[in-house]
């Protein structure tokens, strides 16, 4: 066999590597005997992406290979530490993301002109949508034609959004609170509820005095 060919352990390597692209919280659990070519993988990520793109990236992060991060001039998107961004999500600046924020696959991401802040420890499950830009709906002239306006999308500490949430522009999302799947959320909801629903409603409470904050 030449020793161009590849090996199971590549093979083995490229699988997991996938595996850590659409289930990146393992990354923060992996065996010391992947840590080294997984850091390095990710530190040649990480590098090149802050060469191409105005963004900044915390440490002990992951970015999948995968992932689409869009950050012109004026555009920035900083990633807290230990946060995770999963394949296939689309993200276009300005955004922040706290620590230890989770981004699952599919997730898409525009902050417009006034951005889109996550606070720490949020979870965004797979195929979330939030669009922090709205067009005009005057009926006289087409919608392309229409202005475009940019309030800004603020989620809190501690939220889970589970998947293919929408949110729309202007939304804010206090902390502790968690929003259902599929659910669309039009208006802005408070801390430690629980809302579901097209549009999203307060359906219950989360109320914890222990919730725990990590705030390394």
């Amino acid at each position: 066999m030449s020793s161009s060919q590849p090996t199971s352990i590549d093979f083995y390597r490229a699988q997991h590597k996938r595996r850590l692209s659409y289930m990146p919280w393992l990354y923060a659990r992996i065996k010391a005997k992947h840590l080294a070519w997984a850091q390095a993988w990710q530190e040649e990520i990480q590098s090149e992406l802050q060469r191409l793109e105005t963004v900044i990236i915390g440490k002990h992060c992951f970015i999948a290979p995968e992932a689409k991060l869009f950050a012109e001039p004026g555009r920035t998107i900083i990633i807290g530490d230990n946060s995770f961004i999963a394949a296939d999500t689309v993200m276009h600046g300005p955004i922040t993301l706290g620590k230890h924020v989770s981004i699952n696959h599919h997730v898409t991401m525009d902050g417009g002109r006034k951005g889109i802040m996550i606070g720490d420890q949020t979870r965004i499950a797979a195929y979330c949508s939030l669009y922090a830009f709205n067009h005009g709906m005057a009926a006289d002239r087409p919608i392309h034609e229409q202005p475009v306006t940019s309030e800004g999308i603020v989620l809190g500490q501690d939220v889970w959004l589970g998947a293919h949430v929408g949110i729309v522009d202007g939304v804010s999302i206090g902390d502790h609170t968690i929003v259902g799947m599929q659910s669309v959320v039009t208006r802005s909801i408070a801390s430690g509820v629980i809302a579901a629903g097209n549009p999203a409603r307060i359906i219950g409470e989360r109320t914890r005095s222990n919730i725990n904050v990590v705030d390394d």
